[in-house]
């Protein structure tokens, strides 16, 4: 079962556009990220999670992107933006060969299984 989203049409046409392309550009860039690398991380400062996850990573020889949208108080408008496309509402969010995975614990269950590894990346 997919997840439910707000019809466009059912939007008010004096709105659409707006709601249709706020933070495109955040958005465009991510899809960019994840088409030229087998691993992205996208994450946020002062939270320990995007952190745990590129040491984890790391620990296992796995090349990753890292891409991070501001802390707390800043950009937090493209971070909302991300979770609202995505529809997962924590950081980090992680993409194994343009999938999304979940985050931090959702990699190491990943890694602790074997199913990625330093050679399964590519």
């Amino acid at each position: 079962m997919g997840r439910r989203l707000w019809p466009m049409e059912r939007v008010h046409p004096a709105v659409r556009e707006t709601v249709e392309r706020r933070f495109e550009g955040t958005i465009a860039e991510v899809e960019a990220a994840i088409a030229a690398h087998q691993v992205v991380v996208i994450g946020m400062g002062l939270n320990p999670h995007p952190l745990r996850a590129r040491r984890m990573l790391g620990a296992a020889g796995i090349e990753h992107h890292y891409l991070s949208y501001g802390s707390y108080l800043s950009q937090w408008r493209r971070r909302t933006a991300l979770k609202m496309w995505i529809g997962w509402h924590t950081f980090p969010m992680v993409f194994v060969r343009g999938d999304f995975i979940g985050g931090a614990n959702d990699l190491q269950r990943l890694l602790a299984s074997g199913e990625l590894s330093a050679s399964s990346p590519r």
